[in-house]
């Protein structure tokens, strides 16, 4: 059942590309950076961290591994499956010399690239998270990033100590969650 879920949600999301105005995007940015803790230019130092990891990445290894980064507060997680531990060293060290990267937590594998069912679910536990992480009334679910890597969920953002032990608990008693690591900045 949670398969078919997501295969609705892909067929359902592919056929609404582009379907809504620029200028929605951009309100819609607006309203989640007003939400954010991080400063309005660690948002988009973020996404810039992002998309410069995977444009060099993709440059230089082109098929044989799966490779996610993803930036909060300039500090980052690369995630996914590659061939080997030299490739992990040297991704990590391409991320690492992306201007504006405080710190790199690189947690690749060295596997077989993982499969769109493996995908799947752990696309699936990051949503399960974050709708409890929506009904807690410890913290607010917008200021902790869920990022969800065959069934390790990696929990980012900048909190207090009580908001990260709240949103630890609720994401390892989820269905799905083999480990939960917290990468977190905190503010207390």
């Amino acid at each position: 059942m949670r398969i078919v879920s997501l295969l609705l949600v892909v067929l359902v999301s592919g056929s609404l590309q582009g379907c809504f105005p620029v200028a929605a995007v951009g309100v819609s940015t607006g309203v989640l950076m007003a939400k954010d803790r991080r400063t309005s230019g660690a948002y988009i130092e973020d996404q810039g961290i992002e998309t410069k990891s995977f444009d060099r990445i993709g440059k230089k290894y082109k098929d044989g591994l799966n490779v996610n980064v993803t930036s909060f507060n300039r500090n980052v997680l690369i995630s996914g499956e590659v061939p080997n531990d030299a490739t992990k060293t040297e991704i990590g060290r391409i991320v690492a010399g992306i201007e504006n990267v405080r710190n790199v937590n690189n947690e690749l594998t060295v596997s077989g690239i993982s499969s769109l069912t493996s995908r799947g679910s752990d696309t699936l536990i990051t949503s399960d998270v974050k709708l409890r992480f929506v009904g807690d009334k410890r913290f607010e679910a917008d200021h902790v990033k869920v990022i969800t890597e065959s069934g390790t969920v990696y929990l980012m953002g900048l909190v207090k100590h009580a908001e990260a032990d709240a949103a630890a608990e609720l994401a390892s008693t989820t269905g799905g969650v083999r480990r939960v690591v917290k990468l977190f900045e905190y503010i207390d």
